[in-house]
């Protein structure tokens, strides 16, 4: 954790507790295990150091801290039940445990708490930003779907994919305290700009590790989008370079013995991950290099340790 934001985040989870918070019994187990589960908070996180940036009032960091928290939440109890997930950060997921209904209603919840947020907000251009994330992680959700359905696989698509499902969420928690402090138009830019950088760092790292990553540190076994009929970034190099078997292995959804290990094979013996990792780097040097406008100043220097850490991941 971050010591510039700690007592932020304390306060942070307070509030999405109280938020979360429900008479229907359901709902409110859901909404217990959403704030004990916790994850990494790199969202809250980033607001408050973007609001930091702009000298934003601490009211309007939290309100994009929580706002965009709660859709990301909400996209998840409903990705666990397309996806078939069986667990969610080490627990069972949601819809395993209380049904397909009570998930999506409970998902839904959360989105009318989302709603709540903007009206307090008084700013519709927050509203319109939160309500083109939204839209931008549905169709990212379902471009993945109908990659793998058209097996139209291609790495452009696989980018669009990864700015739906994860970047343009990164993004919008450092914009919006911007936004809510009536930042100057090159300074949400700037920090729009890092946001999808680091979010595509961030999901291409992760779909690496679960290629190639160590089981017993990730907590899951690897393959896992393998077996979802997924094609992430090295797997879409070997693709596009015409290795056959590599193709046969997604359109199959990996599900022959032996796999998920020639997969691994391929990746290392063609190169493909030393070409992930150039990529991941790339987008990395553009995230910490967004931040120019902000040279120097404390909240600045805390986004570039945030950068970093996905180079510390790639060895």
């Amino acid at each position: 954790m971050i010591s510039a934001v700690a007592d932020r985040l304390e306060a942070f989870e307070a509030n999405l507790a109280q938020i979360v918070a429900s008479d229907v019994t359901f709902i409110e187990a859901i909404g217990e295990d959403l704030v004990a589960a916790g994850g990494k908070r790199l969202r809250p996180t980033l607001a408050f150091l973007a609001g930091d940036l702009v000298k934003a009032a601490p009211e309007a960091a939290m309100q994009a801290a929580l706002a965009v928290e709660l859709l990301h939440s909400a996209s998840l109890l409903h990705d666990d039940l397309i996806d078939d997930a069986d667990t969610r950060r080490g627990a069972e997921a949601a819809f395993r445990r209380y049904g397909n209904v009570v998930s999506v209603m409970s998902g839904d919840f959360l989105l009318a708490r989302v709603l709540g947020l903007l009206a307090d907000s008084g700013e519709p251009a927050f509203t319109r930003l939160m309500s083109r994330t939204a839209a931008n992680i549905c169709e990212g959700e379902v471009l993945q779907f109908q990659m793998a359905t058209l097996e139209n696989w291609s790495l452009a698509e696989y980018r669009h994919v990864i700015e739906g499902k994860t970047a343009v969420l990164l993004a919008t928690a450092a914009v919006g305290p911007a936004l809510l402090a009536g930042a100057a138009v090159h300074e949400q830019e700037a920090l729009h700009a890092f946001g999808m950088a680091y979010g595509r760092a961030f999901q291409m790292q992760d779909d690496r590790l679960d290629l190639l990553g160590d089981p017993t540190v990730l907590g899951k076994p690897v393959g896992g989008d393998l077996r979802e009929g997924k094609a992430t970034h090295s797997v879409l190099v070997l693709i596009e370079q015409g290795v056959e078997e590599a193709t046969e292995i997604v359109r199959r959804h990996a599900k022959e013995a032996g796999d998920v290990e020639r997969m691994q094979q391929l990746v290392m013996e063609h190169g493909a991950d030393r070409i992930t990792k150039d990529a991941i780097m790339e987008e990395i040097e553009l995230a910490i290099h967004a931040l120019d406008p902000f040279q120097g100043h404390p909240a600045a220097v805390d986004l570039v340790a945030l950068v970093e850490r996905e180079r510390e991941r790639l060895s």
